[in-house]
């Protein structure tokens, strides 16, 4: 149960805990979970990094299974076509330092900054990143996925429709079934890239600062990323 949870608060002793924990190492192990486990009236929590900060992939009020996608971890990456199927278990940090691997760090993928988070939970919730202004979330450069809907089908883009596939990029792909990989178009990185810090306190004009970024921060060019850390 604690193997792969990332966000501790969840893995109390009074939290509630699942009937089953459920590791599958293929797509057909989860078919068969979500079917049993609608026919036994259990609730299925899916979990990919386990970082949730509601627990949604951890803990529930209804007696429940957690489907973890630990083993789903295989990434490929197509750098002549500029493209990667990543499964929904590998990280963040997996999936870019394969992308570099491959590439000689002439491609990326516009993630997060935690390189333990979860490739599921991160696409299916948007994917907010520090090359947003460039290249806007993750979700925009999902091209197709693989899930299991909850009546065990294996889908892909054009079976699940354009609606379904519309909603697992940003709107919790585990409300709409268990995501096991996605497919993803990959952006170009310059040889350089610059990161720097201006740390300032209450009394150097911090508040004055932050308030400036406020107004400026969507005028600036889209090549410069601004984050402020309170």
């Amino acid at each position: 149960l604690k193997a792969s949870i990332k966000n501790l608060i969840f893995s109390t002793p009074t939290n509630p805990k699942p009937v089953f924990v459920i590791t599958p190492f293929h797509v057909s192990e989860i078919q068969a979970a979500v079917k049993c486990s609608k026919k036994n009236g259990l609730q299925i929590r899916v979990r990919s990094g386990g970082h949730d900060h509601e627990g949604l992939s951890s803990i529930s009020d209804v007696p429940f299974i957690i489907i973890d996608l630990i083993n789903f971890i295989e990434i490929s990456v197509d750098v002549e076509e500029k493209t990667a199927w990543v499964e929904s278990g590998a990280t963040i940090g997996q999936l870019n330092y394969r992308i570099a691997e491959k590439s000689q760090n002439l491609l990326t993928f516009p993630v997060g900054t935690c390189p333990g988070v979860g490739v599921g939970g991160h696409f299916s919730g948007g994917g907010y990143g520090v090359l947003l202004r460039k290249y806007g979330m993750a979700a925009d450069h999902i091209v197709d996925a693989h899930m299991v809907d909850v009546k065990g089908r294996f889908l892909n883009r054009e079976s699940m429709g354009e609606d379904l596939f519309w909603a697992i990029r940003g709107g919790g792909g585990a409300s709409f079934g268990i995501i096991v990989s996605w497919k993803i178009n990959l952006v170009a990185v310059p040889p350089t890239v610059t990161v720097f810090n201006v740390p300032r306190t209450l009394e150097q004009n911090a508040t004055k600062l932050l308030f400036k970024w406020q107004c400026i921060a969507d005028k600036v060019d889209e090549d410069l990323f601004i984050s402020p850390l309170l």
